[in-house]
């Protein structure tokens, strides 16, 4: 196990009714407070009036952010950026999933950045310092509630991209489950495969003796696949929901990667699919994930494959790794595209060939290098087209 820090200080205010805390928790960080959402969603369940009233309750006063999209674009932050100058906001706050907190971490980065956000993104050693930012979260998907990460594209230049900063982790974050009830089901199958994506991409690391952190992933896995279609098939399934709303903050904040570490694999192929053709984040993933994981099964990679057949599948211990290890990938395809109805190739979402190899290229430059199998531009190629 590698050396780490670790170091989560968002406060967690878990369960029904928290939202009833928020205006008191906002107004901890000032009395001007840009309000960062999505579509309609939020009005249409009544959240939005709920935010509001606790905020006028408290003497925050409220300038907004609207139409954030599913995957958030430059031009939205410049514009929150913008508005945090022009009313002197000084504290953020994020109400949707993780596409409105994303947008909303660079742009309580950017209002303390004299230069464009973009460079926050693209330069992330230049995020030193950003306004509170405070989330309530209405989808288990990216766990951007509980890390420093954002992820931010820009369709000029057909670049989706990754940033972190210290600066950027929420002061505080209010999950109530039932707030989830109203996510689409499609929705819901895809924060469900996002979950298990940053599970495996840390799942799946060469860093040998960190036993604990793989037990961890584990165990998230298999909340996703036992309530995964829970969720689908009774929406208001508190525990089902419950569960995935804290799988999704523990996938990603830390506790599976600190002494692992490991470049990610299928993350950088699947910026590219949204950066040029505007897919939802979680549909690519649960295409990608396992035609990468039959690509890069080798001798040297089917004793962690079959430990994952093993462990998070119940596969038959006894029989040879290999045929345990293919038994898990189809059963990790099968249970995208059957359990939780997840299309299977890239066609269904209206991408072909004509892409791909700018793409490859593109995806290969951001660390492939270093992950689990390192990959390059034409190994990426051969999964895209394997995908098709």
């Amino acid at each position: 196990m590698n050396d780490f820090v670790f170091s989560v200080p968002t406060t967690i205010y878990f369960g029904k009714g928290q939202v009833e805390k928020l205006g008191g928790i906002v107004q901890q960080y000032g009395s001007r407070a840009l309000l960062v959402y999505g579509g309609g969603s939020i009005k249409r369940s009544g959240l939005y009036d709920k935010v509001l009233g606790q905020l006028k309750k408290n003497f925050v006063s409220v300038t907004e952010l609207a139409g954030v999209e599913p995957n958030p674009k430059i031009a939205s932050v410049r514009e929150g950026v913008r508005l945090c100058r022009e009313n002197k906001v000084d504290v953020v706050l994020a109400v949707g999933g993780g596409s409105s907190i994303d947008c909303a971490k660079v742009v309580a980065a950017g209002a303390c950045y004299d230069g464009d956000p973009w460079d926050l993104v693209t330069e992330p050693a230049r995020i030193q310092k950003a306004l509170p930012l405070v989330t309530v979260l209405t989808m288990a998907a990216t766990g951007s509630e509980m890390n420093h990460n954002a992820v931010i594209t820009n369709p000029e230049t057909h670049e989706k991209l990754g940033t972190a900063g210290q600066a950027l982790k929420p002061r505080a974050s209010i999950l109530d489950p039932e707030l989830t009830f109203t996510v689409p089901k499609r929705q819901t199958a895809a924060g469900t495969a996002d979950i298990m994506s940053h599970t495996f991409e840390n799942y799946f690391t060469g860093v040998k003796g960190a036993f604990l952190q793989a037990r961890f992933a584990e165990g998230i896995l298999r909340t996703c696949i036992q309530y995964g279609p829970a969720a689908l098939k009774r929406p208001d399934d508190y525990e089902a929901r419950a569960n995935l709303m804290w799988a999704s903050s523990h996938a990603i904040n830390g506790l599976l990667s600190c002494g692992a570490e490991v470049a990610w694999s299928v993350h950088p192929m699947e910026h590219e699919l949204s950066a040029f053709y505007d897919i939802t984040h979680g549909v690519g993933l649960a295409i990608l994930t396992p035609n990468w994981m039959k690509y890069v099964l080798s001798d040297s990679t089917v004793g962690k494959f079959a430990e994952y057949g093993v462990n998070v599948w119940g596969i038959d211990a006894n029989q040879a790794p290999l045929l345990t290890a293919q038994q898990a990938i189809e059963k990790t395809r099968a249970f995208f595209t059957v359990s939780l109805g997840l299309p299977s190739t890239l066609r269904e979402v209206g991408i072909g060939e004509e892409n791909l190899k700018v793409m490859a290229e593109h995806a290969a430059s951001h660390g492939l290098e270093h992950a689990f199998v390192p990959l390059r531009a034409d190994d990426v190629l051969k999964i895209y087209r394997a995908s098709l």
